[in-house]
């Protein structure tokens, strides 16, 4: 478990005793970059404003000069620990005003460490502003700390000169709490839970995953996994053995972690190992991408390099592919093998049956008669390589929610009609339910050359990492398994609070108040919701996925707004802090049990075909299992007025909802 590192730390009363140069030296000798002139200026600078403020106000305490936050791929400036208060110093110098977004920023340092630097968890942590400009007359010392309820404070704002009256305010408001073991801090564990896009942006940096993933003795976890899977490539490539393997989790488990992990190791063309990370999520593939595009320009920039969008693009676009243009390569070289031994295929359960991929060749690419499924055709593709190869499938259990999506039975017929020289190594979770695979898997494990694996499964969402049952309890509930519903709410509402609400603006403003500093939150909606265009929201309108999930605050278009809503199409794979999920009566709880309905025309219409159901009911534990700290559901209270809209398609949801536990706010 990795140990949190600074440039430059020392006791307190060391620190007050050391010379400047003697503190910069330590800190330039430790950094891992060329140091330039601003950054020399701005460390001389903090280190004399400290020796003059904490002089005489803190007498015993440990000082951290540039300490990482490797989550975030940055360091805060100073942190402080003196009595029993953490204080994050983030420093602004030259600079008379303040911003937000620079508010914020310390906000998130703070955030951070309290949710997953494990010795700083039950610890009061106060973030801190420093302006070393010219004096402003509207900052000042506050007069009062306002502390949430998990112990971080809200940050404020100060000129340099009023860092030693901030800290004795900080102090004289905490006077009871126990004073911080510091050298049982500095041991502490850091323990983080990345969104897809930070993990995916810190292992394309080549970070290794043991170093961005939560560890935990009562699951599997990312690397056993990891290495479970390379094991069986390199067993493959040793005795020219063609395998495909199935990677099982709940949702938010780290599956596409899992494949991102494999594909960064070995995304060297000159690798022996070489491999591609493919997917059919448009949406996935076009945010990781932009978002690595950006770390790239970014980065660069700040070596003083440049690199323009368009060139940091072409090895991305290598590294994450979409799965059909992989295929639509190789329908038209239909004699090569790919380039990669190894392939990656995240949400497999997602590929095109034999239907759908037949009317697509037919309709779009003028080849008539096809008569493969696409799990089929490439795993051909694949065939053709006359020594080794390997696919992993990533696997989502009760993730499809598109017309013509196979499932991984598809994946499993294939290889056992087709390609009986494959070994198969399988998931112990393949049996499962929401898996609807268990007699295609009967069948293969039957062949001598499949292996079932307890490592290939990850039990445990990391997505929400303030409850880690979350999905068991969105699984009961679509299930209607009432009571197991209730009892699993019950044991984390606490940690990961879920509300439910008939006011589409009440649920607006719980979540903008809820959600702290840079902490992303968006409202979601079923593809089928036609139904909520009263409430605003209109599906019919397309998000663009770039802009909703990496636009800032001041991005119109970005999620923050809580205008543009996104579907389940839009969302599956990627996650946000905070979700605001309205439910419409395209999926209904009534005496029967949960009615499924399309709105066709001017009125709302039967869904009768199981498949169908299946993916609507799938809609909602994809929309239900974004959201990694708490969620707000939205059920409107529908109109006597409007006949597509009656309240009694409302009603018998929302007392669903509220009957297994989930709290109402008015």
């Amino acid at each position: 478990m990795p140990i949190l590192k600074s440039y430059y730390s020392e006791d307190v009363s060391s620190f007050l005793q050391d010379p400047a140069d003697i503190v910069l030296g330590r800190m330039s000798k430790n950094t891992n970059f060329d140091l330039d002139i601003a950054t020399r200026n701005s460390w001389i600078q903090e280190v004399e404003i400290l020796k003059d403020q904490l002089n005489g106000v803190v007498t015993q305490g440990k000082l951290f000069f540039e300490f990482s936050i490797p989550r975030l791929g940055k360091r805060i400036d100073v942190l402080l620990i003196t009595g029993s208060v953490i204080y994050v110093l983030e420093f602004k110098t030259g600079d008379s005003e303040y911003t937000n977004q620079a508010l914020d920023q310390a906000w998130d340092y703070a955030l951070d460490l309290k949710a997953f630097h494990k010795t700083s968890h039950g610890k009061t942590i106060c973030p801190i502003l420093v302006i070393t400009g010219k004096k402003s007359k509207k900052i000042k010392v506050p007069e009062k700390i306002h502390v949430d309820h998990d112990g971080v404070c809200k940050p404020f704002a100060i000129d340099s000169s009023m860092i030693g009256d901030s800290i004795a305010l900080v102090r004289d408001s905490f006077p009871e709490g126990k004073f911080i073991d510091i050298g049982d801090w500095e041991n502490g564990s850091y323990e983080p839970t990345p969104t897809i896009i930070e993990a995916a942006s810190a292992l394309y940096k080549n970070h290794d995953v043991k170093d961005i993933s939560t560890h935990s003795a009562e699951k599997i976890n990312l690397t056993e996994t990891t290495e479970a899977i390379e094991k069986i490539i390199e067993y493959s490539k040793a005795n020219s053995r063609k395998a495909i393997c199935f990677v099982t989790g709940v949702p938010g488990a780290g599956k596409t972690l899992v494949g991102l992990n494999i594909a960064t190791k070995h995304r060297n063309k000159d690798d022996r190992f070489h491999s591609v990370f493919l997917s059919g999520n448009g949406p996935l593939v076009t945010v990781l991408r932009e978002s690595l595009v950006r770390d790239c320009v970014s980065e660069a920039k700040k070596s003083g390099l440049r690199l323009t969008k368009k060139d940091a693009a072409r090895p991305v676009e290598q590294f994450i592919q979409n799965v059909h243009h992989f295929r639509d390569a190789y329908i038209a070289d239909d004699k090569s093998p790919p380039s990669d031994h190894v392939v990656i295929f995240d949400e497999a359960q997602r590929a095109w049956n034999v239907e759908q991929t037949s009317n697509f060749m037919s309709r779009k690419k003028g080849i008539p008669g096809f008569n493969q499924s696409e799990p089929d055709f490439l795993i051909s593709c694949m065939d053709r390589h006359q020594d080794w190869a390997v696919i992993v499938c990533l696997v989502g259990g009760g993730q499809e929610i598109n017309t013509g999506e196979a499932g991984i039975s598809a994946w499993i017929d294939a290889i056992y009609s087709n390609y009986p020289e494959w070994d198969a190594y399988i998931s112990t979770h393949m049996t499962d339910s929401e898996y609807r695979a268990e007699s295609a898997i009967k069948k293969l494990s039957a062949r001598k050359n499949s292996h079932v694996r307890d490592s290939l499964h990850l039990s445990v969402s990391m997505r929400s990492y303030r409850a880690e049952k979350v999905s068991s309890f969105v699984k009961s509930l679509l299930d209607m398994n009432h009571d197991d519903a209730t009892a699993l709410v019950s044991g984390f509402n606490d940690k990961y609070p879920i509300k439910v609400t008939r006011n589409l603006d009440s649920a607006k403003n719980w979540i903008r108040s809820t959600a702290r500093a840079n902490q992303r939150y968006g409202m979601i909606v079923s593809s089928q919701a036609s139904r909520l265009k009263p409430l605003a929201i209109d599906i019919r309108v397309n998000v663009d996925p770039k802009h909703w999930f990496l636009g800032d605050k001041s991005d119109v278009r970005s999620s923050w707004y809580l205008e543009d809503v996104a579907t389940e199409f839009v969302v599956q794979g990627l996650e946000l802090d905070w979700v605001c999920v309205v439910w419409d009566a395209d999926f209904r709880m009534t005496d029967s049990g949960w009615k499924h309905s399309s709105f066709v025309g001017e009125k709302w219409q039967n869904i009768n075909k199981n498949e169908r159901k299946a993916y609507l009911k799938n809609a909602y534990r994809v929309l239900l299992t974004r959201a990694r700290q708490g969620m707000v559901i939205v059920v409107p209270e529908g109109s006597t007025d409007d006949p597509t809209r009656y309240p009694h398609f409302y009603d018998e949801t929302f007392k669903y909802l509220k009957s297994v536990g989930l709290e109402v706010i008015q």
